[in-house]
């Protein structure tokens, strides 16, 4: 470690620097703390590379996929920010030395016991790498540091970005190696695909280089063409491996990489063959002495530090929205044209955000939730009010039932490709287009006189509202990039969002009773014009777009199997599931939609939804319980609804306070600050477990008023701690130009778990003239606790490998 200079900043995003850990072909890597004592290691991006922006995207996807790899044999990464103007990377730190030191600098060649665990742990470590969909392509001894108890493998798939920067497959116009000439396998140099097989060959070389102290095919100062003629061509020296593990080494240098064992078979054929310590005395020494160094550092007091600008470093512990690019890095050849993700200017930056990009994210924020709302009230509106309507229009029951079908139809199978098409053009403009198709169709059905022509529109608005949904929820994920900001982001969406479908009810209702339908519907129109009007004006986009071309055959499954399985859920309490239409359509559904997720999961460059994000465990566990979210909701309705029809339009409006208010409290008063210093889990838990609490009380409201006014508290509380974290879980570590994907997967989610509760519950049209049933209050309650478990088991958290995607192609190039 050294001290730092002035040059240098103090803080990297939330992290205060201690120490300079050195430099490596990316940039300068600094030793940092967060504010809550938490060492890391943070790697900045040299400015020189910073400026390129097809290096910045695949930074941005490589930064992505690497914080997926899991294990005990990789450095976690842990954070990051590939949008600044110097981007950086926070990894777990290793206070250990590399392998370069332990063999080349200080205590030689490694003992065979000591060899043998090498290979089995960084063989541990690949197979981590390898299911998170990357490859290494750099594996070299540097990138192996020594610790007590293993090795651990640092800097994995981050090679891949540097090759945008380049001419060709090894060179960059710097003349920098693309991989290093001693560990590179025959097909990297030849510029072929990499395949997995590459890193076993990398492995292979390390383990020479452990057991002997040399170099596989010699030292490059006999020049670098002639090196790389070598390894591509000759035949490896093993002299001085040990011979327990020479035929292993050989195989996994064989120059055809289908010949070459997997990680899993070195996994296998190198189990340690004793017990104890790994390594020989001195070496442990050495380590021991090194972590002693972390301790004893003291960093130097170099006060604040100026900028040129006249402000001054933020205080220790102040976390920044971007990493504060030093005077030593010169000013940023490249900058985001987004004012909402620009950097600040050069030199160490002001105490807090400058007020700009905060008001542009804020807006974005803010109309998104309102474009939201204007759904959900659209949705509880035509609801609460269709029969009303078809009574004026003279339309037949029929006509009511097929209106309903058609808008929930038409909504739930179009949102992926809704999704899809956020990622493509840019989710502000898909945004726009679903805000003017939306308020176009409203304000037909308000001049509306024949019950076909409200049908048609009431379908359309369907469509339309599939373009905008997961547009805003993309918008909100994309402008608020790290952990803290965007939990506190989803705590404000997730309120028209998730509990859209009940404050849009507690809405509906008291327009009902105060004024006509159509008067309902004109409320819904302003908030749709003020949406699509605040983002014209107000809302920038960031440019990143998916580099995909339009999934078609991905767009027509996806379609296809929701359209079937809603039809199926929808028209089943009308048709009965005796009858041979709805089972067939929900079987053929699930067949279409189990084709649409293999296809993104196996096909190359699929861009609706990338496989990262049903592939880990805690995404399927998030995903699963904000289904049954939306079950439990749906089911907790009929409730809601006869409750608000008794106590009157102006407590109605009160419970809508009084119920938005509660959600705000959980979200931004609980999850959003308690989430960094509270387990994920300790906070999901028991947030769904008070919303069940609450929707019980609620069933209270005819013979215990104070109840239900209870459970409102209730429900609001739980559900608003519960929807932000289960928002920001789904959509952490999710680059850009897939988040339109990401959020299409989960409002469809909520979609189909409201859907369900309607087919098992016989329906929910015409509500104001039924009343609610213990059965449906005590399905709802059963739904949340359901979703209390699965959270509990699957859903670990931001900080575990839910956070982390893996890359869009399943193994890169």
């Amino acid at each position: 470690m050294e001290q730092l200079t002035g040059q240098d900043p103090t803080h990297i995003g939330p992290y205060r620097l201690i120490a300079r850990l050195g430099e490596g072909g990316m940039g300068l890597v600094y030793l940092g703390r967060s504010d809550l004592g938490r060492t890391v290691a943070v790697k900045t991006v040299q400015a020189e590379h910073a400026h390129h922006p097809e290096f910045r995207r695949r930074f941005t996807r490589e930064v992505a996929a690497a914080r997926l790899v899991g294990g005990d044999w990789t450095a976690a990464v842990l954070d990051a920010d590939t949008e600044a103007a110097v981007p950086w990377v926070a990894t777990q730190y290793i206070p250990g030395p590399d392998l370069t030191t332990v063999v080349g600098k200080g205590y030689g060649p490694l003992p065979e016991h000591s060899v043998r665990t090498l290979a089995n742990r960084l063989a541990l470590a690949l197979q981590a790498v390898h299911q998170a969909g990357l490859i290494h392509r750099d594996l070299k001894p540097s990138n192996v540091l020594v610790t007590v108890d293993g090795p651990r493998v640092i800097d994995f798939g981050i090679a891949r970005a540097l090759e945008s920067i380049g001419g060709d497959s090894l060179l960059t116009r710097t003349g920098m190696l693309i991989g290093s000439p001693g560990f590179m396998s025959p097909e990297q140099v030849r510029g072929r695909e990499l395949t997995a097989a590459s890193d076993v060959f990398c492995l292979g070389a390390v383990l020479v280089y452990a057991a002997t102290g040399r170099l596989l095919f010699g030292a490059t100062d006999t020049g670098l063409n002639a090196h790389l003629f070598r390894i591509a061509e000759e035949e490896a020296d093993l002299t001085g491996v040990p011979d327990s593990l020479v035929d292993l080494v050989r195989a996994c240098l064989a120059k055809d990489p289908a010949a070459r064992p997997t990680p899993a078979q070195v996994v296998e054929r190198t189990q340690p063959d004793r017990v104890g310590e790994w390594l020989p005395g001195p070496v442990l020494a050495h380590i021991g002495r090194k972590a002693a160094e972390l301790l004893d550092f003291t960093p130097q007091n170099r006060g604040p530090q100026p900028s040129p600008h006249g402000h001054t470093a933020p205080a220790p512990g102040q976390e920044t929205s971007y990493p504060l690019a030093p005077p030593a890095y010169g000013p940023p050849a490249y900058a985001p044209t987004d004012p909402a993700h620009a950097g600040p200017p050069p030199g160490y930056g002001p105490p807090a955000p400058p007020p700009g990009p905060n008001l542009r994210r804020g807006w974005a924020l803010a109309m998104a939730t309102i474009a939201q709302l204007a759904v959900a009230l659209a949705t509880s509106t035509s609801t609460v009010l269709l029969y009303d309507v078809m009574r004026d229009l003279d339309a037949d029951s029929s006509s009511a039932q097929w209106m309903d079908t058609g808008h929930f139809l038409a909504f739930g199978a179009l949102l992926f490709l809704g999704g899809h098409l956020a990622d493509l053009i840019g989710r502000k403009t898909t945004l726009l287009i679903g805000l003017t198709g939306f308020t176009l169709t409203t304000a037909v059905q308000v001049w509306s006189t024949e019950p076909d022509t409200m049908l048609w529109a009431y379908t359309a608005q369907g469509v339309f509202a599939a373009l905008s949904t997961p547009a805003s929820f993309a918008l909100v994920a994309v402008h608020f990039t790290g952990s803290r900001a965007r939990t506190k982001a989803f705590g404000l969406y997730s309120l028209a969002a998730l509990g859209g479908s009940v404050l849009g009810l507690f809405l509906a209702v008291p327009l009902a009773q105060y004024t006509t339908w159509r008067m309902s519907l004109y409320v819904i129109i302003l908030l749709a014009l003020i949406a699509l009007a605040g983002t014209a004006a107000l809302v920038r986009d960031l440019p990143d777009r998916t580099p995909a071309g339009f999934d078609a055959l991905g767009a027509l499954l996806s379609t296809l199997g929701v359209a079937s399985v809603v039809f199926a859920l929808d028209r089943s309490p009308a048709l009965g599931w005796d009858t041979p239409l709805p089972p067939l359509c929900l079987a053929g559904g699930v067949v279409l939609m189990a084709a649409f997720f293999r296809r993104q999961g196996r096909t190359p460059g699929a861009a609706i939804l990338p496989a990262y994000g049903t592939g880990a465990l805690g995404r399927r566990g998030a995903l699963i319980a904000l289904c049954l979210s939306g079950f439990a909701l749906e089911s907790a309705v009929p409730s809601l609804a006869e409750f608000l029809w008794s106590v009157g339009p102006g407590p109605g409006l009160v419970a809508f306070a009084v119920t938005a208010g509660s959600f705000l409290t959980g979200s931004l008063l609980l999850a959003a600050p308690l989430l960094p210093r509270v387990a994920f889990r300790a906070l999901l838990v028991p947030g769904l477990g008070l919303a069940a609490v609450g929707v019980l009380l609620i069933g209270t409201g005819p013979e215990s008023p104070a109840g239900a006014w209870s459970g409102l508290i209730c429900l609001g509380v739980g559900l608003g701690t519960a929807a932000t974290l289960l928002y920001s879980a789904i959509t952490e570590g999710i680059v850009a130009h897939d988040c339109g994907g990401r959020a299409a997967l989960a409002v469809t989610g909520q979609e189909l778990g409201g859907s369900a509760s309607a087919a098992l519950l016989g329906g929910t049209v015409g509500l104001e003239s039924g009343g609610h049933t213990p059965v449906a209050l005590y399905l709802s309650a059963a739904a949340l606790l359901i979703a209390a478990l699965v959270g509990g088991l699957m859903v670990k958290g931001p900080e575990s490998a839910l956070t982390a995607p893996a890359p869009r192609d399943h193994l890169r190039r």
